[in-house]
Protein backbone atom coordinates (compact mmCIF):
# COMPACT_ATOMS: atom_id res chain seq x y z
CA UNK A 1 0.00 0.00 0.00
CA UNK A 2 1.27 3.51 -0.80
CA UNK A 3 0.00 7.03 -0.24
CA UNK A 4 3.24 9.05 -0.01
CA UNK A 5 6.94 8.51 -0.64
CA UNK A 6 7.47 7.93 3.08
CA UNK A 7 4.17 6.15 3.72
CA UNK A 8 4.51 2.84 1.88
CA UNK A 9 4.49 -0.61 3.41
CA UNK A 10 3.62 -4.29 3.02
CA UNK A 11 0.21 -4.67 4.63
CA UNK A 12 -1.38 -7.42 6.73
CA UNK A 13 -4.04 -9.68 5.22
CA UNK A 14 -7.74 -9.48 6.09
CA UNK A 15 -7.49 -12.79 7.98
CA UNK A 16 -4.86 -11.23 10.25
CA UNK A 17 -7.60 -9.12 11.86
CA UNK A 18 -9.80 -12.11 12.73
CA UNK A 19 -9.95 -13.78 16.17
CA UNK A 20 -6.96 -16.00 16.72
CA UNK A 21 -4.73 -13.88 14.51
CA UNK A 22 -5.67 -10.41 15.70
CA UNK A 23 -6.48 -9.00 19.14
CA UNK A 24 -8.85 -5.99 19.25
CA UNK A 25 -7.51 -2.99 21.13
CA UNK A 26 -9.23 0.12 22.54
CA UNK A 27 -11.62 0.39 19.57
CA UNK A 28 -12.56 -2.08 16.81
CA UNK A 29 -10.47 -0.48 14.07
CA UNK A 30 -7.21 -1.09 15.98
CA UNK A 31 -5.99 -4.70 16.11
CA UNK A 32 -2.77 -6.16 17.50
CA UNK A 33 -1.38 -8.81 15.16
CA UNK A 34 -0.63 -11.77 17.43
CA UNK A 35 -0.45 -14.59 14.86
CA UNK A 36 -0.39 -13.05 11.38
CA UNK A 37 0.00 -15.07 8.20
CA UNK A 38 3.32 -13.29 7.60
CA UNK A 39 5.29 -13.85 10.84
CA UNK A 40 7.38 -10.70 10.42
CA UNK A 41 4.25 -8.62 11.12
CA UNK A 42 3.73 -10.19 14.55
CA UNK A 43 3.46 -7.59 17.30
CA UNK A 44 2.46 -4.73 15.02
CA UNK A 45 -0.76 -2.76 15.23
CA UNK A 46 -3.07 -2.48 12.25
CA UNK A 47 -5.40 0.52 12.31
CA UNK A 48 -6.90 2.26 9.28
CA UNK A 49 -6.64 5.65 10.99
CA UNK A 50 -2.85 5.44 10.85
CA UNK A 51 -3.13 6.03 7.10
CA UNK A 52 -5.33 9.14 7.12
CA UNK A 53 -4.19 12.12 5.08
CA UNK A 54 -4.95 15.84 4.66
CA UNK A 55 -6.99 16.71 1.57
CA UNK A 56 -4.12 18.88 0.34
CA UNK A 57 -1.78 15.87 0.23
CA UNK A 58 -4.23 13.24 -0.98
CA UNK A 59 -3.91 13.12 -4.75
CA UNK A 60 -2.94 9.47 -5.32
CA UNK A 61 -3.03 6.32 -3.20
CA UNK A 62 -3.45 2.63 -3.76
CA UNK A 63 -1.92 -0.81 -3.89
CA UNK A 64 0.80 -2.88 -5.53
CA UNK A 65 0.60 -6.62 -6.06
CA UNK A 66 3.96 -8.34 -6.46
CA UNK A 67 2.57 -11.48 -8.11
CA UNK A 68 1.45 -10.55 -10.68
CA UNK A 69 3.24 -7.13 -10.62
CA UNK A 70 0.19 -4.86 -10.95
CA UNK A 71 -0.70 -1.49 -9.42
CA UNK A 72 -4.23 -0.33 -8.59
CA UNK A 73 -4.52 3.40 -7.89
CA UNK A 74 -7.04 6.10 -7.17
CA UNK A 75 -6.12 9.56 -8.47
CA UNK A 76 -8.09 12.62 -7.34
CA UNK A 77 -7.06 15.52 -9.58
CA UNK A 78 -9.02 18.21 -7.71
CA UNK A 79 -10.12 18.87 -4.13
CA UNK A 80 -12.97 21.14 -5.19
CA UNK A 81 -15.70 18.65 -4.24
CA UNK A 82 -14.16 17.56 -0.93
CA UNK A 83 -15.58 19.08 2.23
CA UNK A 84 -13.77 20.98 4.95
CA UNK A 85 -10.93 22.60 3.02
CA UNK A 86 -7.27 21.63 2.51
CA UNK A 87 -6.58 20.53 6.10
CA UNK A 88 -9.56 18.21 6.42
CA UNK A 89 -8.25 14.68 7.04
CA UNK A 90 -9.76 11.65 5.36
CA UNK A 91 -9.20 7.92 5.28
CA UNK A 92 -7.24 6.57 2.31
CA UNK A 93 -6.55 2.83 2.04
CA UNK A 94 -6.49 0.00 4.55
CA UNK A 95 -6.39 -3.77 4.89
CA UNK A 96 -8.58 -5.49 2.34
CA UNK A 97 -7.04 -4.36 0.10
CA UNK A 98 -9.48 -1.47 0.44
CA UNK A 99 -9.16 1.88 -1.33
CA UNK A 100 -11.50 4.71 -0.39
CA UNK A 101 -12.75 7.81 -2.20
CA UNK A 102 -14.11 9.98 0.62
CA UNK A 103 -16.17 12.99 -0.43
CA UNK A 104 -18.01 13.75 2.82
CA UNK A 105 -16.82 12.67 6.25
CA UNK A 106 -17.06 13.72 9.88
CA UNK A 107 -13.69 12.12 10.68
CA UNK A 108 -11.30 14.54 12.42
CA UNK A 109 -14.05 17.15 12.57
CA UNK A 110 -17.27 15.86 14.10
CA UNK A 111 -20.86 16.85 13.47
CA UNK A 112 -19.83 20.19 11.93
CA UNK A 113 -18.88 18.32 8.77
CA UNK A 114 -22.24 16.53 8.45
CA UNK A 115 -24.44 18.42 5.93
CA UNK A 116 -27.65 19.84 7.39
CA UNK A 117 -30.71 20.37 5.19
CA UNK A 118 -33.86 22.32 5.85
CA UNK A 119 -37.31 21.03 4.98
CA UNK A 120 -37.63 21.08 1.21
CA UNK A 121 -34.16 22.55 0.68
CA UNK A 122 -32.90 21.75 -2.83
CA UNK A 123 -29.31 20.59 -3.12
CA UNK A 124 -27.06 19.00 -5.68
CA UNK A 125 -23.33 18.69 -6.06
CA UNK A 126 -20.95 16.99 -8.46
CA UNK A 127 -18.54 14.60 -6.74
CA UNK A 128 -15.57 13.61 -8.88
CA UNK A 129 -14.65 12.34 -11.33
CA UNK A 130 -11.87 10.34 -9.75
CA UNK A 131 -9.47 8.40 -11.94
CA UNK A 132 -8.83 4.69 -11.38
CA UNK A 133 -5.42 3.81 -12.79
CA UNK A 134 -4.00 0.33 -13.38
CA UNK A 135 -0.35 -0.18 -14.25
CA UNK A 136 2.09 -3.08 -14.47
CA UNK A 137 5.73 -3.96 -15.09
CA UNK A 138 7.30 -6.85 -16.95
CA UNK A 139 8.31 -9.88 -14.91
CA UNK A 140 11.72 -9.37 -13.37
CA UNK A 141 11.31 -5.60 -12.92
CA UNK A 142 10.76 -4.02 -9.51
CA UNK A 143 7.00 -3.75 -8.81
CA UNK A 144 7.62 -0.91 -6.38
CA UNK A 145 8.41 1.36 -9.35
CA UNK A 146 4.67 1.30 -10.04
CA UNK A 147 4.30 3.94 -7.30
CA UNK A 148 6.57 6.33 -9.23
CA UNK A 149 4.56 5.72 -12.38
CA UNK A 150 1.30 6.38 -10.50
CA UNK A 151 2.67 9.72 -9.27
CA UNK A 152 3.56 10.70 -12.84
CA UNK A 153 0.05 9.79 -13.98
CA UNK A 154 -1.35 11.86 -11.10
CA UNK A 155 0.51 14.91 -12.43
CA UNK A 156 -1.00 14.31 -15.87
CA UNK A 157 -4.51 14.12 -14.43
CA UNK A 158 -4.06 17.28 -12.34
CA UNK A 159 -3.01 19.16 -15.49
CA UNK A 160 -6.06 17.76 -17.32
CA UNK A 161 -8.56 19.14 -14.78
CA UNK A 162 -11.33 20.03 -15.40
CA UNK A 163 -11.92 17.05 -17.65
CA UNK A 164 -13.55 17.59 -21.05
CA UNK A 165 -15.47 14.30 -21.27
CA UNK A 166 -18.23 14.57 -18.59
CA UNK A 167 -21.57 15.12 -20.32
CA UNK A 168 -23.51 16.29 -17.27
CA UNK A 169 -24.62 19.92 -17.46
CA UNK A 170 -23.79 20.16 -13.73
CA UNK A 171 -20.09 19.53 -14.38
CA UNK A 172 -18.59 22.79 -15.59
CA UNK A 173 -16.05 22.78 -18.41
CA UNK A 174 -12.87 24.86 -18.55
CA UNK A 175 -14.62 27.58 -20.55
CA UNK A 176 -17.37 27.86 -17.92
CA UNK A 177 -14.92 28.53 -15.10
CA UNK A 178 -12.94 31.55 -13.94
CA UNK A 179 -9.69 32.51 -12.24
CA UNK A 180 -8.65 34.80 -9.37
CA UNK A 181 -5.18 36.25 -8.82
CA UNK A 182 -3.63 38.54 -6.26
CA UNK A 183 -1.03 39.06 -3.58
CA UNK A 184 -1.42 38.48 0.15
CA UNK A 185 0.71 40.33 2.70
CA UNK A 186 0.73 40.33 6.48
CA UNK A 187 0.76 43.41 8.68
CA UNK A 188 2.17 42.89 12.19
CA UNK A 189 4.08 45.91 13.47
CA UNK A 190 5.64 43.86 16.25
CA UNK A 191 7.31 41.64 13.66
CA UNK A 192 8.14 44.21 10.96
CA UNK A 193 7.35 47.82 10.16
CA UNK A 194 6.85 46.76 6.53
CA UNK A 195 4.30 44.44 5.05
CA UNK A 196 5.43 40.80 5.27
CA UNK A 197 4.94 38.56 2.22
CA UNK A 198 2.49 35.77 3.06
CA UNK A 199 4.97 33.05 2.13
CA UNK A 200 3.23 29.70 1.68
CA UNK A 201 -0.18 31.03 2.68
CA UNK A 202 -3.21 28.86 2.02
CA UNK A 203 -5.59 31.01 -0.02
CA UNK A 204 -9.00 29.82 -1.11
CA UNK A 205 -12.46 30.56 -2.38
CA UNK A 206 -15.31 29.01 -0.42
CA UNK A 207 -19.01 29.83 0.06
CA UNK A 208 -19.75 33.16 1.77
CA UNK A 209 -19.53 32.89 5.54
CA UNK A 210 -17.81 34.08 8.68
CA UNK A 211 -14.07 34.19 9.26
CA UNK A 212 -12.77 30.62 9.22
CA UNK A 213 -16.14 29.14 8.22
CA UNK A 214 -14.51 27.20 5.39
CA UNK A 215 -13.24 24.50 7.75
CA UNK A 216 -16.83 23.61 8.70
CA UNK A 217 -18.30 23.97 5.21
CA UNK A 218 -19.55 20.72 3.67
CA UNK A 219 -22.32 21.39 1.15
CA UNK A 220 -20.66 23.29 -1.69
CA UNK A 221 -17.30 23.65 -3.45
CA UNK A 222 -13.96 25.05 -2.32
CA UNK A 223 -10.90 26.04 -4.36
CA UNK A 224 -7.49 26.42 -2.68
CA UNK A 225 -3.92 27.20 -3.62
CA UNK A 226 -0.61 28.05 -1.94
CA UNK A 227 0.91 31.50 -2.26
CA UNK A 228 4.52 31.74 -3.42
CA UNK A 229 7.34 33.13 -1.28
CA UNK A 230 6.29 36.70 -2.12
CA UNK A 231 2.62 36.08 -1.36
CA UNK A 232 1.39 35.93 -4.96
CA UNK A 233 -1.40 33.44 -5.60
CA UNK A 234 -3.59 32.21 -8.44
CA UNK A 235 -6.79 30.24 -7.88
CA UNK A 236 -7.69 28.61 -11.16
CA UNK A 237 -10.61 26.76 -12.72
CA UNK A 238 -13.20 28.00 -10.24
CA UNK A 239 -16.85 27.10 -10.81
CA UNK A 240 -19.29 29.95 -11.35
CA UNK A 241 -20.91 31.28 -8.21
CA UNK A 242 -20.49 33.60 -5.26
CA UNK A 243 -17.57 33.19 -2.87
CA UNK A 244 -15.56 34.80 -0.13
CA UNK A 245 -11.77 34.77 -0.30
CA UNK A 246 -10.24 33.15 2.79
CA UNK A 247 -6.65 32.55 3.87
CA UNK A 248 -4.42 31.53 6.70
CA UNK A 249 -0.68 32.08 6.88
CA UNK A 250 1.82 29.63 8.44
CA UNK A 251 3.69 31.50 11.15
CA UNK A 252 0.72 33.71 12.09
CA UNK A 253 -2.39 32.97 14.14
CA UNK A 254 -5.95 33.39 13.01
CA UNK A 255 -7.87 33.50 9.76
CA UNK A 256 -8.26 36.02 6.96
CA UNK A 257 -11.49 36.74 5.14
CA UNK A 258 -11.85 39.41 2.47
CA UNK A 259 -14.96 41.50 3.04
CA UNK A 260 -15.76 41.81 -0.66
CA UNK A 261 -17.77 38.99 -2.20
CA UNK A 262 -16.28 37.50 -5.35
CA UNK A 263 -18.56 36.44 -8.18
CA UNK A 264 -17.11 34.00 -10.68
CA UNK A 265 -18.52 34.15 -14.20
CA UNK A 266 -17.51 32.03 -17.23
CA UNK A 267 -14.03 32.97 -18.46
CA UNK A 268 -13.45 35.72 -15.89
CA UNK A 269 -9.94 36.79 -14.87
CA UNK A 270 -10.31 38.60 -11.54
CA UNK A 271 -7.39 40.58 -10.12
CA UNK A 272 -7.83 41.39 -6.43
CA UNK A 273 -4.48 43.21 -6.19
CA UNK A 274 -2.62 43.28 -2.88
CA UNK A 275 -4.70 42.33 0.14
CA UNK A 276 -3.42 42.59 3.69
CA UNK A 277 -4.06 40.29 6.65
CA UNK A 278 -3.72 41.77 10.13
CA UNK A 279 -3.45 38.81 12.53
CA UNK A 280 -4.72 39.21 16.11
CA UNK A 281 -2.21 41.28 18.05
CA UNK A 282 -2.41 43.86 20.87
CA UNK A 283 1.12 44.16 22.19
CA UNK A 284 4.67 42.81 21.95
CA UNK A 285 5.38 39.13 22.60
CA UNK A 286 6.55 38.34 26.11
CA UNK A 287 6.87 34.63 25.39
CA UNK A 288 5.50 31.99 23.05
CA UNK A 289 5.21 28.22 22.91
CA UNK A 290 5.07 26.31 19.65
CA UNK A 291 4.72 27.29 16.01
CA UNK A 292 1.47 28.69 14.59
CA UNK A 293 0.77 26.15 11.85
CA UNK A 294 -2.58 24.66 12.97
CA UNK A 295 -1.00 21.40 14.11
CA UNK A 296 0.66 20.03 17.23
CA UNK A 297 3.35 18.34 15.16
CA UNK A 298 6.20 20.36 16.66
CA UNK A 299 5.47 19.16 20.21
CA UNK A 300 6.71 16.02 21.95
CA UNK A 301 5.26 12.77 20.67
CA UNK A 302 6.72 9.93 22.76
CA UNK A 303 7.91 6.56 21.53
CA UNK A 304 5.05 4.06 21.47
CA UNK A 305 4.70 1.21 23.90
CA UNK A 306 6.94 -1.48 22.31
CA UNK A 307 3.95 -3.85 22.39
CA UNK A 308 1.96 -1.57 20.05
CA UNK A 309 4.16 -0.38 17.21
CA UNK A 310 3.65 0.19 13.53
CA UNK A 311 7.13 -0.20 12.05
CA UNK A 312 6.33 2.29 9.29
CA UNK A 313 6.34 5.13 11.81
CA UNK A 314 9.53 4.29 13.68
CA UNK A 315 11.98 7.17 13.08
CA UNK A 316 9.33 8.78 10.87
CA UNK A 317 8.28 12.47 10.79
CA UNK A 318 4.72 11.34 11.56
CA UNK A 319 5.64 9.58 14.80
CA UNK A 320 2.33 10.82 16.25
CA UNK A 321 0.54 8.16 14.14
CA UNK A 322 1.61 5.35 16.48
CA UNK A 323 -1.14 3.63 18.44
CA UNK A 324 -1.68 4.33 22.13
CA UNK A 325 0.41 7.47 22.61
CA UNK A 326 -2.36 8.93 24.79
CA UNK A 327 -1.57 6.29 27.43
CA UNK A 328 2.07 7.33 27.54
CA UNK A 329 1.11 10.57 29.31
CA UNK A 330 0.04 8.64 32.42
CA UNK A 331 3.34 6.77 32.36
CA UNK A 332 5.42 9.94 32.00
CA UNK A 333 3.34 11.92 34.50
CA UNK A 334 1.94 9.31 36.92
CA UNK A 335 1.03 11.73 39.70
CA UNK A 336 2.11 15.28 38.81
CA UNK A 337 1.15 17.07 35.61
CA UNK A 338 3.31 18.79 33.04
CA UNK A 339 5.16 21.96 34.08
CA UNK A 340 6.67 24.16 31.38
CA UNK A 341 9.15 26.88 32.37
CA UNK A 342 9.55 29.67 29.84
CA UNK A 343 13.21 30.22 29.01
CA UNK A 344 14.26 26.80 30.27
CA UNK A 345 11.89 24.22 28.79
CA UNK A 346 11.95 23.20 25.13
CA UNK A 347 8.50 22.69 23.62
CA UNK A 348 9.91 20.03 21.27
CA UNK A 349 10.82 17.88 24.29
CA UNK A 350 8.84 19.19 27.25
CA UNK A 351 5.35 19.95 25.89
CA UNK A 352 3.36 16.73 25.38
CA UNK A 353 1.57 16.66 22.04
CA UNK A 354 -1.90 16.42 23.66
CA UNK A 355 -3.36 17.40 27.01
CA UNK A 356 -5.15 14.14 27.73
CA UNK A 357 -6.65 12.58 30.83
CA UNK A 358 -4.56 10.58 33.30
CA UNK A 359 -5.48 6.95 33.81
CA UNK A 360 -5.75 5.86 37.44
CA UNK A 361 -6.67 2.19 37.70
CA UNK A 362 -10.03 2.02 35.89
CA UNK A 363 -10.85 5.72 36.00
CA UNK A 364 -9.59 8.87 34.31
CA UNK A 365 -8.63 12.21 35.80
CA UNK A 366 -8.63 15.67 34.32
CA UNK A 367 -5.22 17.31 34.11
CA UNK A 368 -3.77 20.75 34.87
CA UNK A 369 -0.68 21.95 33.05
CA UNK A 370 1.43 24.85 34.31
CA UNK A 371 3.31 27.53 32.39
CA UNK A 372 5.81 29.30 34.64
CA UNK A 373 7.37 32.60 33.58
CA UNK A 374 9.16 35.57 35.09
CA UNK A 375 8.16 39.20 34.61
CA UNK A 376 10.79 41.80 35.46
CA UNK A 377 8.10 44.44 35.77
CA UNK A 378 4.30 44.52 35.58
CA UNK A 379 1.97 47.18 34.25
CA UNK A 380 -0.61 46.89 37.00
CA UNK A 381 -3.20 48.97 35.15
CA UNK A 382 -2.56 47.43 31.75
CA UNK A 383 -4.29 44.57 29.97
CA UNK A 384 -2.17 41.60 28.95
CA UNK A 385 -3.40 39.24 26.26
CA UNK A 386 -3.06 35.46 26.21
CA UNK A 387 -3.51 33.91 22.76
CA UNK A 388 -4.31 30.21 22.74
CA UNK A 389 -4.57 28.49 19.36
CA UNK A 390 -5.94 24.96 19.60
CA UNK A 391 -5.24 22.40 16.88
CA UNK A 392 -7.74 19.79 18.09
CA UNK A 393 -10.45 19.36 20.71
CA UNK A 394 -12.22 16.13 21.61
CA UNK A 395 -15.13 16.59 24.03
CA UNK A 396 -12.81 18.82 26.02
CA UNK A 397 -12.77 22.09 27.93
CA UNK A 398 -9.98 24.58 28.46
CA UNK A 399 -10.00 26.41 31.79
CA UNK A 400 -7.40 29.11 32.40
CA UNK A 401 -6.35 30.38 35.83
CA UNK A 402 -3.53 32.77 36.66
CA UNK A 403 -1.45 32.54 39.85
CA UNK A 404 -4.30 30.89 41.76
CA UNK A 405 -4.94 27.25 40.83
CA UNK A 406 -7.66 26.98 43.48
CA UNK A 407 -9.77 29.83 42.14
CA UNK A 408 -13.39 28.75 42.14
CA UNK A 409 -14.11 30.33 38.81
CA UNK A 410 -11.48 30.21 36.10
CA UNK A 411 -10.40 33.42 34.40
CA UNK A 412 -11.56 31.79 31.17
CA UNK A 413 -13.45 28.67 30.13
CA UNK A 414 -14.03 27.50 26.59
CA UNK A 415 -16.97 25.37 27.66
CA UNK A 416 -17.26 21.92 26.15
CA UNK A 417 -15.76 21.99 22.66
CA UNK A 418 -14.81 19.66 19.85
CA UNK A 419 -15.73 16.26 18.52
CA UNK A 420 -12.85 15.70 16.09
CA UNK A 421 -11.51 12.63 17.95
CA UNK A 422 -8.02 13.27 16.56
CA UNK A 423 -6.35 11.83 19.68
CA UNK A 424 -7.82 8.36 19.15
CA UNK A 425 -7.41 8.54 15.38
CA UNK A 426 -3.73 9.44 15.34
CA UNK A 427 -4.30 12.87 13.85
CA UNK A 428 -2.17 15.81 14.91
CA UNK A 429 -4.89 18.34 14.25
CA UNK A 430 -8.63 18.63 13.74
CA UNK A 431 -10.82 21.74 13.83
CA UNK A 432 -8.88 24.93 14.64
CA UNK A 433 -9.92 27.16 17.56
CA UNK A 434 -8.42 30.50 18.61
CA UNK A 435 -9.02 32.18 21.96
CA UNK A 436 -7.83 35.63 23.03
CA UNK A 437 -7.95 35.98 26.81
CA UNK A 438 -7.62 39.24 28.74
CA UNK A 439 -5.40 39.16 31.83
CA UNK A 440 -5.56 42.23 34.07
CA UNK A 441 -2.12 43.47 35.07
CA UNK A 442 -3.20 43.39 38.70
CA UNK A 443 -3.41 39.58 38.55
CA UNK A 444 0.28 39.32 37.64
CA UNK A 445 3.30 39.91 39.89
CA UNK A 446 6.86 41.02 39.46
CA UNK A 447 8.91 37.84 39.47
CA UNK A 448 7.54 34.32 38.90
CA UNK A 449 4.01 33.82 37.59
CA UNK A 450 2.10 30.68 36.68
CA UNK A 451 -0.69 30.16 34.18
CA UNK A 452 -2.73 26.99 34.72
CA UNK A 453 -4.40 25.15 31.83
CA UNK A 454 -6.98 22.69 33.16
CA UNK A 455 -8.82 20.14 31.01
CA UNK A 456 -11.38 18.71 33.49
CA UNK A 457 -13.48 16.43 31.27
CA UNK A 458 -12.54 12.87 32.13
CA UNK A 459 -14.90 10.16 30.91
CA UNK A 460 -12.48 8.64 28.40
CA UNK A 461 -8.79 8.38 27.48
CA UNK A 462 -9.49 10.19 24.21
CA UNK A 463 -10.80 13.44 25.67
CA UNK A 464 -8.36 16.29 25.46
CA UNK A 465 -6.78 19.16 23.60
CA UNK A 466 -3.93 19.58 21.18
CA UNK A 467 -2.37 23.03 21.20
CA UNK A 468 -1.10 24.77 18.12
CA UNK A 469 0.51 27.85 19.64
CA UNK A 470 0.40 29.92 22.84
CA UNK A 471 1.56 33.53 23.26
CA UNK A 472 1.47 36.12 26.01
CA UNK A 473 1.43 39.75 24.88
CA UNK A 474 2.29 42.79 26.96
CA UNK A 475 -0.24 45.65 27.11
CA UNK A 476 -0.46 47.81 23.96
CA UNK A 477 2.21 50.44 23.65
Amino acid sequence: MALADNRRRFMPLPDDRLPGRGQPLAYPEAVLLVNPVEPELKGEVDDKYQYSCDNKDLKVHGWISTNPPVGFWQITPSDEFRSGGPLKQNLTSHVGPTMLAVFLSAHYAGDDLVPKFGQGEPWKKVFGPVFIYLNSVMDGNDPLTLWDDAKQQMSVEVQSWPYSFPASEDYQSLAQRGNVRGKLSVSDRFVSSDYIPANGAFVGLAPPGDVGSWQRECKDYQFWTRADEMGYFSINNVRTGNYNLYAWVPGFIGDYRNEAAITITPGCQIEVGEIVYKPPRDGPTLWEIGVPDRTAAEFYAPDPDPKYTNKLYINHPDRFRQYGLWDRYSELYPSEDLVYTVGKSDYRKDWFYAQVTRKKQNTYQGTTWQIKFVLDNVNQSGMYKLRVAIASASLAELQVRVNNPQANRPLFSSGLIGRDNAIARHGIHGIYWLYSIDIQGGVLVQGENTIYFTQPRNQSPFQGLMYDYIRLEAPPQ
